[in-house]
Order: C-alpha cells, then sequence, then structure tokens
C-alpha cells in the first residue's frame, strides 16, 4: 500500500545512513512477515494479518512492542507518520517514557469528513497526539494549519515531500523502451495522453476525468496508472459512458516502473477532493508534463495558476475538459508551465534538501534527550 507517505519514509530513511530505524506498523495481511529489513529501517509487523482489525489495535499492541524494543536498544527518539493509529501508539509511549523526544509528522491526505470520523474514533487520544509531540513537522500549509487547530504547542516545521531527481529524468538510453511502451499503449502520433499515478480512490475524483472524456476530442485517452478499491467503478463508469476504449488500466506498478507511464504522457491530472501535498503532481513536474488539480489541501503551495499549472474545479467535467483543451490549444501557455514546473521542483523539492532539514530535527530531538 504504497502512497506518498510510505515513499516518503523510504527515501528520507534510506539517505540517512548514521541513524537507525524501527519501524512499528500493522500486519493487516497474513501473507507479510511479521519481521524484515527494507533498505534502512527494520520492519515489525503487529497482528495476525487480518486486516482493518490489525489497524484499530495498533494504538495497544504497536505501544507494547516499542516498550519491549525501548529496553533493548534505548531509543533516542520516537517519530509518528500521520495522527492516526500508529501516531496514538506514539503518543501513548511518549506518556510512558517522557523523557524520550517525541516527533510528528503530518502526511494526511484523507477528505475532513474521513478525518473527522477517524478522530471520533480515536477519542481523546486524537488530541493527545498532537498535545505530546516534542515537535512537529507538515507537508504543506494546510497540515501546519491543521495541527496548529488541534491544540499542537510545539513548534512546527513546514518540510514537504519531494522528488528523486535521478529517477524523474528521461535519459538517452530510455527512448527505445518508451517508444516500445508507445506502441503497447497504442499510442498514434495524434494521440494525448490524460495520466493519473496513485491510488484509485474516490478523494481523488478519478470519476471526474472519465466523465470529462466526451467533452473532449477522440484524441484524448485516459491513462490509469494504480490500484485501488475503486478500480471496477471506475472500469463500469467508462463503460456507461461509452468511452471504455479511451481509457486505459495499465495496473499497478512498483515506483521505477511506474515512472515511465508518466514519460509517455501529456498532461497529470487530478480533481482531487482532498489532498495532503500531492506527490505525484510533483512528480509529473520534475518530469515535465504539465498538471491540472484542485485548490484543496497542500496543492496551492505548488500550483499556480497559469504558472505552475492549471486549476479545474471540483465535479465540473466540462470545466475540466476545457482547462485540457486551454493547456493544449496555448502553446506558450503550456511551455511556461512546463518549464515553471521543473525549476520549482528543482529548488524547492529535492529529495536531498529535504533531507538535510529532517535530520536537522532528528539531531536537536536527540540532543534534547540528554539536557
Amino acid at each position: 500500500m504504497i502512497g506518498g507517505a510510505e515513499v516518503a519514509v523510504k527515501e528520507i530513511t534510506d539517505r540517512l545512513r548514521d541513524f537507525e530505524f524501527d519501524l512499528i506498523c500493522a500486519r493487516i495481511k497474513k501473507e507479510l512477515p511479521v519481521h524484515e529489513k527494507i533498505g534502512n529501517v527494520e520492519v515489525w509487523r503487529v497482528g495476525g494479518g487480518r486486516g482493518k482489525s490489525d489497524k484499530f489495535l495498533l494504538p495497544w499492541r504497536g505501544f507494547k512492542l516499542a516498550k519491549k524494543l525501548h529496553r533493548e536498544k534505548r531509543y533516542d527518539a520516537i517519530w509518528a507518520i500521520m495522527a492516526s493509529f500508529g501516531g496514538l501508539a506514539a503518543a501513548r509511549f511518549k506518556k510512558h517514557f517522557p523523557e524520550i523526544p517525541y516527533l510528528l509528522t503530518l502526511q494526511e491526505g484523507d477528505t475532513p469528513q474521513h478525518i473527522r470520523s477517524r478522530a471520533r474514533w480515536l477519542g481523546s487520544g486524537y488530541d493527545a497526539m498532537f498535545r505530546r509531540a516534542d515537535h512537529l513537522t507538515a507537508i504543506s500549509e494546510y497540515l501546519k494549519e491543521f495541527a496548529r487547530k488541534h491544540q499542537a504547542g510545539a513548534g512546527i516545521d513546514l518540510i514537504p515531500n519531494g522528488v528523486d531527481m535521478k529517477l524523474f529524468s528521461v535519459k538517452d538510453n530510455e527512448v527505445e523502451e518508451l517508444t516500445n511502451l508507445k506502441k503497447e499503449l497504442k499510442k498514434g502520433e495524434r494521440d494525448k495522453f490524460i495520466v493519473h499515478t496513485g491510488r484509485l480512490t474516490q478523494k481523488n475524483g478519478l470519476e471526474q476525468i472519465i466523465r470529462a472524456l466526451p467533452f473532449l476530442p477522440e484524441q484524448f485517452k485516459f491513462l490509469v496508472v494504480g490500484g485501488g478499491a475503486d478500480l471496477e467503478k471506475l472500469k463500469d463508469l467508462a463503460q456507461e459512458l461509452r468511452v471504455g476504449e479511451r481509457v486505459i488500466f495499465a495496473g499497478e506498478f512498483p515506483h521505477p516502473q511506474m515512472v515511465k507511464y508518466l514519460k509517455i504522457s501529456d498532461v497529470f491530472v487530478r480533481p482531487s477532493l482532498s489532498e495532503g501535498l500531492g506527490n505525484s503532481f510533483l512528480e509529473a513536474m520534475a518530469l515535465g508534463v504539465p498538471v491540472i488539480g484542485t485548490r484543496v489541501g497542500g496543492i496551492p503551495d505548488f500550483l499556480r495558476n497559469e504558472e505552475t499549472g492549471l486549476f479545474c474545479e471540483i465535479g465540473d467535467p466540462q470545466d475540466l475538459a476545457q482547462k485540457i483543451k486551454k493547456l493544449f490549444s496555448d502553446d506558450d501557455l503550456r511551455q511556461r508551465i512546463v518549464d515553471n514546473g521543473k525549476k520549482l521542483i528543482a529548488e524547492k523539492y529535492d529529495w536531498d534538501q529535504i533531507v538535510k532539514k529532517m535530520k536537522n530535527i532528528f539531531n536537536k530531538l536527540s540532543v534534547k534527550k540528554y539536557e
């Protein structure tokens, strides 16, 4: 289950070789091992592989395991990714071991309604995750303000997610491979691929893209890269609207392979209902693929209308179709968006720069422990 938060953890921990990390999470699937090493991280999964029940019990099981491991390893800090079930385990650990610094990183991309329903389930523990933190980071201004609303009393740093600039560039030796991929997907010379990479969930607004196709010329096709709960629903909608032949469900791939689909595409679209930041936008921009998104969550942090992308209205397929047409009818506009987008990513969203900031925070927290 790879999303922005998971990518961030991998990118950050891979680059911090002078730190050791234990990751405690819910097992969720029986085929997942209880313990393994991934990159620079020892992964510990708790539960019997029973899906949501493992997630709901993570605050107790995760805390119990963290306490046991702490006796053996003597942790210098505890780091919670998102104010969720794992975050509650971290907050309980902090209450039990108040001398251990606790960092909370907000990566939430869910709708406000979903966050509120989770907060109700977690009860008073939800705000405790924010109050007990010695420091917080947020990937967008939206989430920074969200932390303040939930009584976060410690300092909050804005540290966005980033892009691996080595991975997100077109290399000379890839030309033949990308040409073959276009042939495999039957992309003609006049065809324009509207691409979406990421989870197929309601909050990403993918229905709106399919509903926009009848308002676009035949050469515009929707390339769907990813998997998720809404896959069959989206397939049915494409057939219902008689655009099935223009929607390509490519499937779900490891990150490096997914990038190849971005490289043969013409515009990235995600009409989000909610968004913590939007890693997929950043990745498309790094490759010179223009982006279209909505004014929600953290998207306005990087998307400036007609400068680094285009905004579309939520739930309005005709407006989305008009924005796509505008992008391909104005060469100067499209090139400006591409150039500005690539420049912005290089200046603000390179993982190497972001990891330096995280390292400073980890070091400060470790020092605080011994003060």
